[in-house]
């Protein structure tokens, strides 16, 4: 099986708290990207990277599995409740949600998406385009249901979250089957992704939306199911990984100084998780955790999706204590100190 998807998070803060609730100018939460942010979009399409059952949601209320890749909450529910929103973004092809529930919030990410077309193609996911397109029929029921006036200051007000890109490295340029090495170099790559990112943002743009939190990747090479596949290493990071993850970054803050300069009005940040992540992954006690190297579900060093379900016997009783969540995703607890720094530190400038 194809590696799978994995975070392209946000931060952390020094100690977990609760995510503190601001009165703020945002009225909603827009998400595009990949399973960092998907809040269940996969459970609706034919793709075997799902993660609607148990143990997935047991920390969620009710102990649901939403198709959220967490034991619990991800970082735009905790984001929503931060700027006094909503405690979940519900994903766009939940039937049980509505436009009055998407008015507020709403998530049209895929897990298993990158910037790459090839990269959704890997697992028959929904392309960051197609992302899209669900964009612009919400925009088309949000109007008729509020009205041109109303429903275009929403979305000019509203935040929006891109979280993704580490797919397109580990589930498509480094696997054995990838079309994209042999055509790119690294760093050709890189800049590839990132034309896509700025053709993206700036279709965002000319569609309404003015306040674009880019997120970066984080250290990839430190996720468990990387440090297992580095045995030889003693399972330490894989730093080519890591390196690559540092140098897209670099391209996407390069990205954020230009669009910044020439789209009129446009507030862009990039949240670049790479250094702080590394921090959390190098000093987890000093974070509240006493598991880095492997995760809670299951074995903890290769599951996920449907390798990690409710019959594995190994599967941690307390996630709080672990990171990751499974070996590509983080906890709750991780999601929530990333979420609660990325507020106070990044998007502060939209309060």
């Amino acid at each position: 099986m194809a590696r799978n998807t994995i975070p392209s998070w946000l931060f952390f803060t020094q100690i977990l708290l609760p995510v503190v609730e601001i009165a703020a100018k945002v009225p909603a939460i827009i998400v595009f990207g990949d399973s960092s942010v998907d809040a269940g979009n996969n459970n609706k399409i034919s793709t075997i990277l799902k993660s609607n059952f148990e143990p997935y949601g047991r920390d969620f209320e009710g102990g649901l599995p939403t198709g959220r890749f967490s034991n619990g909450r991800i970082p735009p529910d905790f984001i929503s409740e931060a700027f006094g929103i909503k405690p979940t973004v519900p994903a766009y092809l939940d039937p049980i949600y509505n436009i009055t529930d998407f008015a507020s919030g709403v998530c049209f990410a895929s897990a298993g998406t990158g910037y790459d077309n090839a990269t959704s193609d890997v697992l028959s996911v929904i392309p960051l385009w197609e992302e899209l397109k669900y964009y612009k029929d919400y925009q088309k029921k949000l109007r008729a249901y509020f009205g041109e006036e109303k429903a275009n200051d929403i979305l000019s007000e509203a935040l929006y979250l891109m979280s993704l890109g580490t797919n397109d490295f580990l589930e498509n340029y480094y696997t054995f089957f990838s079309d994209r090495s042999p055509e790119f170099t690294v760093e050709e790559y890189q800049r590839f992704l990132a034309g896509i990112a700025g053709k993206f943002i700036t279709e965002l743009y000319s569609l309404g939306a003015r306040k674009i939190s880019l997120g970066g990747v984080p250290p990839m090479g430190c996720l468990p199911l990387e440090r297992t596949t580095n045995l030889l290493s003693g399972s330490d990071c894989v730093e080519e990984y890591n390196d690559v993850a540092k140098d897209f970054n670099g391209k996407l803050l390069e990205l954020v100084v230009k669009l910044n300069k020439e789209l009129p009005g446009i507030k862009l940040v990039l949240s670049n998780p790479y250094y702080i992540l590394l921090e959390i992954i190098e000093k987890p006690s000093s974070f509240g955790f006493e598991n880095v190297e492997v995760a809670c579900c299951a074995t903890g060093m290769f599951e996920m999706g449907y390798m990690c379900d409710q019959f594995n016997p190994f599967t941690c009783a307390i996630a709080d204590k672990y990171v990751f969540w499974d070996s590509f995703h983080p906890s709750e607890k991780t999601n929530q100190i990333v979420s609660d720094h990325v507020v106070k530190n990044f998007l502060a400038e939209f309060l």
